[in-house]
């Protein structure tokens, strides 16, 4: 898509969140085993939370990220970091 479309001057980007604190993740922040597991292995040491999301996207749809197309930004407080 991103190559598709960058004749149209329209960038395709994606933004991948990590581990977010939201009703879909509420069984696995339930779950004390899994809970622990998970935090262990995000190196900020906390889930993220839909506020997280904003400076990326902010950036993906501002003229800053003009030259920016065919990127999946991470957005996931280290987890592919480590």
């Amino acid at each position: 898509m991103a190559n598709e479309w960058a004749k149209y001057r329209t960038n395709a980007n994606a933004i991948s969140p990590g581990y977010m604190a939201t009703d879909n993740t509420q069984a696995l922040r339930a779950d004390p085993e899994r809970r622990v597991t998970i935090l262990e292995g995000i190196p900020v040491g906390r889930r993220g939370n839909p506020r997280d999301l904003a400076g990326a996207t902010m950036f993906l749809a501002s003229p800053a990220s003009d030259y920016v197309n065919g990127f999946t930004l991470a957005v996931n407080g280290g987890w592919l970091a480590r």
